[in-house]
Formats: structure tokens, C-alpha cells, sequence
């Protein structure tokens, strides 16, 4: 069972990985970003629009903000500078749900209409939640992937390596390193 710690601290990592990336994608410019490398989403700005699309899409399942998603597949952003600012606005409400999430709820279940499967699901809120926070860390390897490979490496990308801390009431944020 994860915990309410867990989703803090997941949170951090990813804001902190997600910034990692897109300082590396910004060194690139719109058409390499754009251009095709044979991915699952093709390039990197669509793998970093779908990343954004499933976040928008798991969230609100959550009880956090409901936000535009609209079909899979489909861009958000055509401009970078909107999709990194539409990332860091999803990495806030991604980080202000994990800080207010108790054990409870993540114990429960979850139940919502998915448009893959074209019913209504239930399933363990838990494994919903490792479901959010697995999918982002899968597409950003593969962005990681594509960079390494148009000669950008972006560096450490492991949990431990991340830069987290303890805010006042002991939830897990980013800011200097300890030992988890």
C-alpha cells in the first residue's frame, strides 16, 4: 500500500524531473523537438504533450483540478513555451494534492468512466495513484531516450539523485537532499 508520503514525495520527483527535461528540450530547437524519431508518440514535444494529457486525465480522478485534456493522441500545445508553462502549472496541482491526500483515501477505491475501455471502472485509489506517477516517469525515460540520443544527456535521473527536503509540517518537497 503506498502512502501519502509516497505521493509527496513522487510529486517532488517528478516537478523536479519534468523541470530537468525541459531545460534539456529547450537546448533543441521546435523543429528537432517536433521532428519525427520513431517513438510511440513520434517526437518529443508529442510524448511531453501526451505526458500532459495523462496527468490532466488521472488528477481530477483524484480530486484535483479539472483541466482541458480533450482525445488521446492529440496535442495540446503546439508551442513549447505554453506546453513547459502548462507542465509546471500541472506540477503545482500535482504537488498541492499530494500535500492534502491522507492514507485513507489512498486505501479506498476509486471508480470512474474510462474512455479506453469505454465503461466504468473500479479499482484500488492506490494503484490508480502508482498508475499517475509510474506513466509519468515511463514516457519521460523515453524522452530521456530521445534526448541522449540528439546528443543532450540530461543527468541524473534517478529517485535518490532528486534535490528533496521537508517542508515545516514534514511533507516532502523539493529542496536539499536527505537520505529517504
Amino acid at each position: 500500500m503506498i502512502s501519502a508520503r509516497y505521493c509527496q514525495m513522487m510529486a517532488a520527483y517528478n516537478a523536479w524531473m519534468n523541470a530537468t527535461i525541459y531545460a534539456c528540450c529547450e537546448r533543441l530547437d521546435d523543429g528537432e523537438r517536433k521532428r519525427d524519431r520513431g517513438a510511440f508518440f513520434g517526437s518529443i514535444h508529442r510524448t511531453l504533450n501526451h505526458l500532459l494529457w495523462g496527468d490532466r486525465v488521472w488528477l481530477p480522478r483524484f480530486g484535483g483540478p479539472k483541466l482541458p485534456a480533450g482525445p488521446s493522441g492529440e496535442d495540446l500545445y503546439a508551442e513549447f513555451a505554453a506546453l513547459r508553462a502548462a507542465r509546471e502549472q500541472m506540477d503545482a496541482h500535482i504537488s498541492e494534492w499530494a500535500a492534502q491526500v491522507d492514507d485513507a483515501a489512498l486505501a479506498g477505491d476509486l471508480t470512474w468512466y474510462s474512455g479506453v475501455a469505454r465503461r466504468e471502472l473500479t479499482r484500488p485509489m492506490a494503484l490508480c495513484v502508482t498508475q499517475m506517477f509510474n506513466h509519468q516517469t515511463h514516457h519521460r525515460a523515453q524522452v530521456g531516450t530521445l534526448l541522449k540520443q540528439a546528443g543532450i544527456d540530461p543527468g541524473v535521473t534517478d529517485l535518490q539523485g532528486a534535490p528533496l527536503g521537508r517542508d515545516a509540517a514534514g511533507r516532502i518537497v523539493l529542496g536539499a537532499n536527505y537520505a529517504l
